[in-house]
Order: structure tokens, then C-alpha cells, then sequence
């Protein structure tokens, strides 16, 4: 594309990163200028995915569009090229979704709020570069931008919870998380000079990796590097333990982004780069995918159900919802793998408003304790009525998005794997039954003396909590467009059958 079509993903992603130079350059005493500087570039990055929204041609969503490429390392085969299909425009709404939200979320953060905001623009501007590079050294190199900030973030800012047995509970949440993302890297990059060597061609370049028609062998054990190494940041179970810690340990606009599109970038990924570059590998190791993410649904479901603080339970939940992802891969059916980038998409929209009420709840009251917490409803109706639709969309209600996601997931496993999708929707049911209770025991029980003075959501909270429900209501209503745009995406994925 010429004009400014064929900048705007390199304006997209270089904008963020610009507004973190400019940051550190920023006098620190100017904390107020400062927090309206990172809001306009948060918005202004959200107009560019506006832009990009509204000159998508969706009606070849299967091809890369607004491709910018810039040579580097040409020796290597090495460049800076930049282009999105029907999967990475949904991607890139969520993050313009998110960005703004949490950096309205974190605007009461008074610590340091200098180097918190450099680190959030830091690690947009890496999920940025991760959904747009179609190169796969960058796309892994914004890919660790996008994770390591993560361990400050949640070891400085981040909080530890006091009737946990850690003291130190954040310090070591950010360290945990960084190990088992680190390994994971560790695994993508032995995946990604192998192909690079296998291919003979002498390119990072993806378009023309995914062309090479890879050895069966080759594929067979690259796939599960890449699976393993993506689905640690997307929670795949049994290595999904840094994720709950994590979320709980983070400040609320930091587990906003761990979950509303971090972990979204493990799915991704093995999207991108394992199924649509190893065919024959995906089919081979789906079984497995399918195992794991079938015990994810299930496991996940029952642990958020036995948890006493209420992050403990978002972040058990997302586990659990991210399961739903791996099962709609798993079945490598245009059905399947169109509802696991819609979950992708309303999961971490639902997330970022769960956990925005439960930040809200958490500054007022000081505790996440289920077991204290009751009757809020009188003091935060406004909180109440959030909470209920973030509720119903994480159990699949009809009319938010999350039934849709979860209904075209289901769809396709039981089109190849049906006792599988018999399991899923028992997961769904507990996911009801733990859901609902939270919901009755925390807003609905009888009103606790201490907490008949809470304030309501504050303005911020209510603009964030505000969007991000009628985003919910918009996309479970109105699906189509989303859906049809991302499986036209899929469709151009060798191993998806129709």
C-alpha cells in the first residue's frame, strides 16, 4: 500500500516506543502533564487501529494488508516488515481497546508514575510489534519487549496479598513469571533458527516461510517447541502456575494487560507462527493441544471455584477461558479456530473489566477477601451492574460475546472431537456456578456494617468499566462483522479445513 496506509503500522507500533523516549525525558515533577501526555498517545495509538479498522478491505481478509516493508539486515534476510490479516486486525481492536483503559486505570499510581507509564508504553508498544511484524525476528523481539517489562511492573508496583503465606508476595510472582516466560522464549527461538536454517532460503521472512513446505520430521518436532513455548504466556496448563500469581500480584491496569492481551499474545503466536507455518506439525500434535486445553477448561474452572481472593479467582478463570482458545485451535476447523480468536478477543475485554472492578473494590475496602466481602451492591451499585455484565459474558449468557466465542468453539469440537465438546460445556457450567456465586456472595449477600460507606466507582473507573461493557454488549449482539473478518483470516491456513 502507498500514502499514509503504508505507514500507519510502522506509526502504530513506533508511537508508543517514541512516547516512552519522551517520557524519560520528562521533567519528573510534572506527574500531571505527564499522565495526559501517556492518555493522548494512548488514544492516538487507538485512531490509528480506528484507521486501520476502516480501510480494511473485509472482503479479502485472507491476504496481509497495509504491508510496509523495510530491509535491515539483509545479509541475514532480516527486515522490518509490517502487514495484518482478518486474525491480526481483531488483535490489534483489543490492544486499542486496552491501552487507553489501563492507562486511565493506573492514573491514581503516584509512585513513581514517571517510570510506570515508560514501562506500559514499553510493553504496548512490543504487543503492538508482536500482532503486526511478518517477520519473525521482530515479531519474537517485540515479543520480549512486550513480556519483560512485565517484571517490574508487578515487583515495584505490584501489591502482595496479607492472609497469603508470602510476605514478599509480589517479588516473587514477577520473578516466577519471568522464568517461565524466559524458558518459553528460549523454546520459540531454538523453533525459529531451526526453521531458519531447514528453509534454505536465508529469511526471517514469514509470507515466505509459511510457502517452504517444511519436512514432516521437521515438523513434527519444531511444532511442539513452538506450542509449548507460545502457550506458556497463554496459560497452557500444567505450566500456567506464574498466571494467577501474576494477575494477583499486579496493579489493576498492569493485570488489565496481563490478561486483556498478554496472554493473548501465547495464542497468537501459535497461530502465526506454529499452525500456519507447520501444517502437518499442528495436525500431528493437536491431540495433545486438545488434552491440555481440555484440562485447562476443567481444572481451571474448579480451582477459581475453591479461591478466597477475588483476583485469585479472575486469574483461575482466565486459565480457564484460555482453555477454550487452545480447544478451538485444537480442532484446526474454520469453525473451531474463528471461535478461539473471537474468546481471544472477548476474554480479554471481560477480563480487563473484572479486574478493573476488582481494583475498585480492592482501593476502597483494602481487602480481596471473598470471605469479608458481601453485600457491596447497596454501597457500588454502578460497580454491581458492571460486575454483572463482565459475569454473564465470562459464563456465556446469550447477547454478550462471550456465548458467541464459546458457541463456534463448541461448534467445532463437536464436528471432530465431540465427547471433548460434551466435556467443554460441563466447564461452562461450573464456570456459571462459581461466577454466580461470587457475584451473589460479594454484591448480593447481606450488607456488611463495614462497608455500607464505600464510594462507587470513581469517573475514570466508570468511563473504562463503561466502554469495555458495551464493547461486551456490541460484539455478543452483533457479531458478524468480527466473526467474518477473522474467518476469512483463518481460511488461509493451510491446516484449517473448512
Amino acid at each position: 500500500m502507498d500514502g499514509f496506509d503504508g505507514r500507519v503500522l510502522s506509526l502504530l507500533v513506533v508511537l508508543p516506543f517514541a512516547a516512552a523516549v519522551a517520557l524519560i525525558l520528562w521533567p519528573g515533577d510534572e506527574i500531571r502533564p505527564m499522565k495526559w501526555f501517556a492518555a493522548g498517545v494512548a488514544l492516538a495509538t487507538t485512531g490509528l487501529v480506528v484507521w486501520v479498522l476502516l480501510r480494511f478491505d473485509y472482503t479479502d481478509g485472507a491476504q496481509y494488508q497495509f504491508i510496509s516493508e523495510t530491509g535491515w539486515l539483509d545479509q541475514l534476510g532480516i527486515g522490518y516488515d509490517l502487514g495484518v490479516d482478518g486474525i491480526a486486525v481483531a488483535m490489534l481492536a483489543l490492544t486499542g481497546i486496552a491501552f487507553p483503559a489501563a492507562i486511565l486505570i493506573g492514573w491514581n499510581v503516584d509512585a513513581r508514575s514517571k517510570d510506570y507509564l515508560v514501562l506500559l508504553n514499553l510493553l504496548v508498544g512490543g504487543v503492538y510489534g508482536t500482532f503486526a511484524s511478518l517477520d519473525l525476528f521482530f515479531l519474537f523481539f517485540f515479543y520480549e519487549i512486550a513480556v519483560l517489562p512485565m517484571y517490574l511492573l508487578i515487583a515495584y508496583w505490584g501489591s502482595s496479598t496479607s492472609f497469603r503465606d508470602f510476605s514478599r508476595l509480589k517479588e516473587y510472582s514477577a520473578m516466577k513469571l519471568v522464568l517461565f516466560l524466559v524458558a518459553g522464549s528460549v523454546l520459540i527461538w531454538i523453533a525459529i533458527v531451526a526453521m531458519f536454517v531447514e528453509s534454505g532460503l536465508n529469511t526471517f521472512s514469514l509470507i515466505e516461510l509459511q510457502t517452504v513446505g517444511f519436512d514432516e520430521s521437521f515438523q513434527d518436532w519444531t511444532f511442539p517447541l513452538l506450542m509449548i513455548g507460545f502457550g506458556l504466556l497463554g496459560g497452557l496448563w500444567p505450566l500456567h502456575t506464574w498466571s494467577p500469581d501474576g494477575h494477583v500480584s499486579a496493579p489493576t491496569s498492569v493485570s488489565m494487560l496481563h490478561a486483556g492481551v498478554l496472554m493473548k499474545l501465547g495464542a497468537f503466536g501459535i497461530i502465526r507462527v506454529g499452525i500456519q507455518t507447520m501444517p502437518e506439525g499442528a495436525e500431528a500434535w493437536a491431540p495433545l493441544l486438545l488434552g491440555l486445553g481440555a484440562v485447562n477448561v476443567i481444572y481451571g474452572s474448579i480451582a477459581a471455584m475453591a479461591q478466597t481472593d477475588l483476583k485469585y479467582v479472575i486469574g483461575y478463570s482466565s486459565v480457564s477461558h484460555m482453555g477454550y482458545v487452545f480447544l478451538g485451535l485444537a480442532t484446526l476447523q474454520t469453525l473451531g479456530v474463528t471461535g478461539a480468536v473471537l474468546q481471544m478477543f472477548s476474554h480479554g475485554v471481560m477480563t480487563a473489566l473484572m479486574f478493573t472492578l476488582a481494583g475498585a473494590i480492592y482501593q476502597t475496602s483494602h481487602t480481596r477477601d471473598i470471605g469479608i466481602l458481601s453485600g457491596l451492591a447497596k454501597a457500588m451499585p454502578v460497580g454491581a451492574f458492571f460486575f454483572a455484565v463482565a459475569g454473564f459474558a465470562s459464563l456465556g449468557l446469550p447477547g454478550f460475546s462471550g456465548f458467541v466465542a464459546e458457541l463456534l468453539v463448541f461448534l467445532g469440537l463437536f464436528k471432530t472431537y465431540p465427547w471433548i465438546g460434551a466435556l467443554a460445556v460441563v466447564g461452562a457450567g461450573i464456570t456459571a456456578v462459581y461466577t454466580l456465586r461470587l457475584m451473589a456472595k460479594v454484591y448480593f449477600g447481606e450488607t456488611d456494617p463495614r462497608w455500607r460507606g464505600l464510594p462507587d466507582l470513581q469517573l475514570n473507573e466508570k468511563l473504562v468499566a463503561g466502554t469495555l461493557a458495551l464493547t461486551l454488549l456490541v460484539v455478543g449482539l452483533a457479531p458478524f462483522y468480527l466473526i467474518d473478518v477473522i474467518r476469512d483470516g483463518v481460511r488461509h491456513i493451510p491446516a484449517v479445513a473448512g
